[in-house]
């Protein structure tokens, strides 16, 4: 198993269909010992039932939150060598109707968050570990009526680059995940649109939305030996290579991303 002996956090870990359920159910598969956190703990719960590990509330714009996540992982289980934020909070909008309330709320979850979780991850750990962040293929490819959302995970991309040199003396490793479009709990109304994944996964070189099992393995690549740190890792079938759908292409979003699934 490869991560026998290892403890592992995850937050974003409430959807049951979502990309942190499936990184929680895979390490924990591959042996780990894990604490789901999220701001709903009721799923939480069932997720960690079904784990065998530990779950607590965690509002990763809280950073006394995420500092509590990572110090109950090492008063419970002895240390912590994984941890994975799959948070996010897709917030729709152009530069010029996106209320600044907004902005700042993207920013928090999605941009501070991911301060926090590699502060107070990285401080809990000892010598060696990694830390996985999600950021998004609207990141680089730009999408319309995500700016926020797509800044703020541009921004987790450059955090990583910086985090992967500060931490790397330490043989912590720091990675992001660039995900396309989703199939979760998230999006799921998106998929229930008469024609929407075609023309999505028609700009997808495998032809197929992502799974959040298919960030799962990802995870755990990325979160076992690999001797890989300041990476931003596309896992969207190949659409890096080509782009997005335009409005025009597809059928209404009614204002759902369905690149932000985890």
């Amino acid at each position: 198993m490869l991560m026998k002996d290892k403890v592992a956090v995850v937050l974003g870990a409430s959807a049951e269909a979502g990309c942190g359920w499936a990184i929680a159910r895979k390490f924990a598969a591959e042996g780990a010992k894990v604490v789901v956190g999220a701001r709903r703990i009721e799923p939480l719960r069932k997720l960690a039932d079904q784990t065998g590990g530990t779950a607590a509330v965690c509002d990763v714009a809280k950073e006394a939150d995420v500092a509590a996540l990572a110090k109950l992982a090492v008063d419970t289980y002895g240390k912590l060598d994984v941890a994975v934020n799959a948070a996010g909070f897709p917030i729709g909008g152009t530069v010029a109707n996106t209320p600044h309330d907004g902005v700042v709320q993207s920013t928090e979850v999605n941009y501070y968050g991911s301060i926090h979780f590699v502060k107070h991850m990285a401080a809990a750990m000892a010598n060696g570990g990694s830390i996985v962040l999600f950021s998004s293929l609207a990141s680089t490819h730009p999408l319309e009526y995500v700016y926020g959302y797509a800044c703020a995970k541009a921004a987790v991309d450059c955090l990583v680059r910086y985090a992967a040199l500060e931490y790397g003396p330490r043989g912590i490793k720091v990675n992001s995940i660039l995900p396309g479009a989703i199939r979760s709990d998230m999006s799921s109304a998106v998929w229930t649109v008469e024609g929407m994944e075609k023309s999505w996964a028609g700009e997808v070189p495998l032809g197929r939305i992502g799974e959040p099992s298919d960030f799962a393995d990802a995870a755990l690549w990325l979160g076992g030996s690999s001797y890989v740190t300041g990476l931003n890792l596309h896992v969207n079938g190949g659409n890096q290579l080509t782009r997005f759908p335009r409005v025009a292409e597809r059928p209404a979003l009614g204002g759902v991303d369905p690149t932000s699934g985890a």
